[in-house]
């Protein structure tokens, strides 16, 4: 079994130098894939240095930043047309634990689609303000109430997947970006009766770099959550 671990990056040079060997070594099956939006920091450069070095590594060179919902479906594209049987996504910044993955790894034999949740079992956020966290939280209770997902956290970045999700959910018609892409391809593979379970984990906050959060990410959420159900349940299924 191959798997493939998409990690978009922006300026991430001092993390991704860390993050890929610890990666690398949970696993002779796991491949890393960076998908780098030109970071100024030379992110992009450092990434090239680290493929030359192991060929389980592996870059796309975007122009411009673009988002991280697109990074993502660069990277999804890749893993179909390369013939990966498992998907994971995760966070450059090490808020998302590599140790995590051999768990994500073990219940993927089991389930379609591996949550890790930052809400399952209790709130396991380390190093947030009260306002980023009361924002995240009402961001979750946002989503369920338009969506009906049954889930702890529908916003949550660090996830598994087997290739078929991806084929189904068309990497090509995802309209969002953000933390809302998190939301709408979790909610396609929801209605389309995937097997789906969270993992408990721990998402403590980046330690290099900064933040991508911004008015415009909190402004596609108010937005777009609700347009994505309204898409779901007026368009033809083959646009769904």
């Amino acid at each position: 079994m191959k798997y493939l671990v998409i990690i978009p990056t922006y300026n991430e040079r001092e993390n991704i130098e860390r993050l890929v060997p610890q990666t690398l070594s949970i696993s002779e099956e796991i491949h890393i894939l960076i998908v780098d939006d030109n970071s100024p920091d030379g992110t992009g450069e450092l990434a090239d240095r680290l493929t030359a070095k192991d060929g389980r590594v592996n870059v796309i060179h975007r122009e411009k930043k673009l988002g991280m919902g697109k990074a993502y479906i660069e990277g999804f594209k890749y893993a179909i047309k390369a013939g990966y049987d498992y998907i994971i996504q995760m966070d450059a910044d090490f808020s998302h634990d590599p140790k995590c993955i051999p768990v994500f790894m073990e219940k993927i034999k089991e389930y379609d689609l591996v949550i890790g949740s930052r809400y399952c079992g209790g709130i396991r956020i380390i190093n947030w303000s009260f306002f980023r966290l009361t924002l995240s939280l009402f961001a979750c209770k946002y989503v369920k109430f338009f969506t009906g997902l049954p889930f702890h956290d529908c916003l949550g970045g660090f996830k598994c997947y087997r290739r078929d999700v991806l084929e189904s959910v068309s990497p090509d018609k995802i309209v969002s970006d953000g933390y809302v892409f998190q939301m709408e391809i979790l909610y396609k593979a929801y209605k389309r009766g995937y097997r789906i379970c969270e993992i408990p984990i721990v998402f403590a906050d980046r330690g290099f770099g900064e933040s991508k959060m911004s008015r415009g990410v909190i402004f596609e959420a108010l937005y777009k959550v609700p347009l994505i159900r309204f898409r779901y349940l007026f368009s033809n299924s083959s646009d769904r």
